[in-house]
């Protein structure tokens, strides 16, 4: 892992927040598979790019305060740009803003790039930015990262091409924020979103929830000589077999959500590439801490006591993972904390557990489904170690089809499966903290929430990490999700796809391949 170069002492924080945008501070290197896809040197223009996601649904969508889906992310990088973009350490570099610079991490000056145009031909100006990032905060956009743009105190425009963004307390980490999805730039006063007018490299030729995506060259991309693809076709096939046949047939070019099982087939078939990249991906064990046993404290502690994680990692995804330990950041991560005991597998522990919890020799329903990667396998497993600790698991497997919105966070007791963040503060904010969107568990801690505000505005790296550590700790002990492992992201493609490699932050190069994939002859 990289931290904080080495910076000459009269160095003023405003020079060190410079750097963080300049890609002066590495966030988590070392997260691509080695073996990177040899490319030819001159890339050729031209080509339809076909994408199968795992993901696509009714509710797919334009709008990127909305998306909620791997598949709307892609949707998003393809028509829009954001003011940052985050390179293969998750290290923010210069996009529509030229300069973001602070002197407290607390109001931000933001420049913008001159002469970039919309798909519709106006110009990007400051109001277009204020407008964005202030419709998180209306009740009306239905926005998915609200709870990370309450935050935002005032955003104004201070110039045509000038912004300050002022916060409500420190946050070193906003040029990170700024590159993620949801916080695309849109047109000022956009409110319909039945097509995509953006300043992104393709324009939206056609758009049909829950069919396909079709997306065309943007001809006046401000990115000068890009993309090279003429277009790109995206859809979605939740099936694995039939997304892999798909791409064995030559019906797709490129897959993501891989298994492990499937890798075989990949590297014995010629003309295609399998891409790995170990990440912050999880499949996680989900106990409501606000309904039935749940409630209990003790009945949490059994059901992670009964995971057996090494034979998850190798039965479940086939090596394809990295052990975890009930902690959301993973290993490679510059904020993991080390120095947290291992949870073991004990079913004899968990039998203490379950009778504390008053629980033992009763029957509990357990949800799982194929749109929760590895999760149905790892029920099973569980089922077997909870007869040893008398328990009786029983399995409901659902459809992935309407999982996330009839049963994730619904069931008492089920399964998640998130994708990474490109920070740590991100992930805390959305996933743990108690008012967060996507608080699997329904958990609350006060005093991981107010750890959670300090982290946020400490520049210094080592203070800093020793307060990730503590909230690691809060949420391995008294947190309702369990984490047995990291998992591998697998995806696959066509040879001829070209200019591309794994990425952390998630498949298709952190959903943003739009600016670098390319098809040979």
């Amino acid at each position: 892992m990289t931290d904080v170069p080495s910076l000459p002492h009269s160095a003023t924080r405003r020079e060190l927040l410079r750097a963080l945008l300049a890609g002066g501070i590495a966030a988590g290197g070392g997260l691509l598979a080695p073996g990177a896809l040899a490319q030819p040197d001159v890339p050729r223009r031209g080509g339809r790019l076909t994408v199968a996601t795992q993901s696509s649904s009714t509710a797919d969508t334009l709008d990127p305060v909305k998306g909620a889906l791997s598949t709307d992310y892609v949707r998003t990088h393809l028509f829009y740009s954001c003011l940052t973009s985050l390179d293969a350490r998750l290290v923010p570099q210069p996009a529509l803003a030229e300069e973001c610079a602070t002197d407290d991490a607390t109001v931000w000056h933001i420049r913008l790039r001159k002469d970039v145009l919309f798909h519709d031909g106006k110009p990007l100006d400051a109001a277009d930015v204020v407008y964005s990032l202030n419709r998180h905060n209306d009740p009306r956009s239905g926005s998915k990262a609200k709870a990370l743009a309450e935050q935002f105190d005032t955003v104004r425009a201070t110039g045509p091409l000038d912004v300050e963004l002022r916060l409500k307390s420190a946050n070193a980490d906003l040029p990170v924020l700024l590159a993620t999805a949801p916080f695309a730039i849109v047109q000022d006063g956009t409110t319909r979103f039945d097509t995509a007018i953006g300043t992104g490299p393709f324009r939206c030729q056609e758009f049909r929830p829950g069919v396909r995506t079709l997306a065309v060259r943007n001809p006046g991309y401000w990115r000068n000589g890009l993309p090279y693809l003429d277009e790109v076709v995206l859809f979605g096939i939740p099936d694995e077999p039939a997304r892999l046949n798909a791409l064995l047939s030559g019906d797709v070019d490129w897959i993501n959500e891989l298994n492990p099982r499937s890798t075989k087939r990949v590297r014995a078939a010629p003309g295609f590439n399998l891409l790995e990249a170990q990440s912050g991906l999880y499949t996680d064990l989900i106990v409501r801490q606000t309904v039935g046993a749940g409630r209990h404290p003790d009945f949490t502690l059994a059901m992670k006591y009964l995971i057996d994680r090494e034979q998850i990692r190798r039965a479940v995804f086939r090596g394809y993972a990295v052990i975890g330990n009930d902690q959301p950041l993973a290993p490679n991560h510059r904020f993991y904390f080390a120095g947290l005991p291992q949870r073991p597998h004990d079913p004899e522990r968990a039998r203490y557990h379950l009778r504390k919890a008053g629980m033992l020799g009763t029957t509990v329903p357990v949800v799982a489904s194929p749109a929760a990667t590895g999760s149905v396998d790892m029920a099973m497993l569980m089922q077997q170690s909870a007869r040893e600790a008398g328990l009786k698991l029983v399995i409901k497997r659902v459809s992935a089809d309407g999982y996330w919105s009839n049963h994730w966070m619904k069931s008492p007791i089920g399964f998640g499966n998130i994708n990474p963040r490109a920070s740590a503060d991100m992930l805390f904010t959305q996933f743990f903290q108690s008012n967060g969107p996507w608080n699997e568990s329904g958990w609350q801690c006060p005093q991981f929430d107010q750890l959670l505000v300090q982290a946020r505005g400490e520049t210094d790296s080592e203070r800093r990490k020793q307060m990730y550590a503590d909230m690691q700790v809060l949420v391995h002990d008294k947190c309702g999700v369990a984490i047995p492992v990291f998992i591998t992201n697998l995806e696959a493609c066509s040879s001829r796809v070209r200019g591309i490699a794994p990425h952390p932050l998630g498949a298709f190069m952190g959903y943003a391949f739009g600016d670098h994939a390319w098809l040979a002859a």
